[in-house]
């Protein structure tokens, strides 16, 4: 379930930037093994608090991992015409509704503005943009998943 929410929201980032006359510029892409898989990222019971959150190798601060967020796999991270940017899919004991909460206040913190809030079922996403062109962007995808923990795919731009 998680991989084909995943491929979705992948697929229609691709489509979306296809319609977009500033990526026909070949982007230069790169992969790295940033954070190690199935590792506990951080303990910290608070997740208003900065220090708990685990940043990520290249990513903007408001794309730092949940505290306590336990990895899938290693980030994929990226560089285009938009600047950088990645992805990470993680699992947390948090709700989906406090997972969502966490990433509102760091992308509002940064200066982002909210410019998407789903709720499916017990599904929620979130989406926030920077009001300039070609500026930083933050989408992430909570979900109940199995043994009672919540499934998240965080992505974002760092902007150009």
């Amino acid at each position: 379930m998680k991989r084909s929410v995943a491929t979705v929201v992948l697929a229609l980032s691709v489509g979306l930037a296809a319609c977009d006359d500033r990526s026909e510029a070949a982007p230069e892409s790169e992969s790295r093994a940033l954070v190690a898989a199935d590792a506990p990222i951080a303990a910290a019971p608070d997740p208003s608090l900065d220090s708990a959150a685990a940043a990520i190798e290249g990513a903007p601060a408001f794309a730092a991992l949940y505290p306590g967020a336990r990895t899938d796999g290693a980030p994929v991270t990226a560089s285009g015409p938009d600047g950088p940017g990645g992805l990470v899919t993680f699992t947390t004991e948090a709700s989906p509704d406090a997972v969502i909460d966490f990433y509102r206040q760091r992308a509002e913190g940064a200066g982002l503005a909210s410019v998407m809030a789903m709720n499916q079922g017990d599904a929620r996403a979130y989406g926030a943009a920077a009001r300039a062109d070609k500026g930083a962007t933050l989408q992430v995808v909570a979900s109940p998943g199995q043994g009672g923990l919540t499934s998240v795919q965080l992505s974002w731009s760092g902007g150009a």
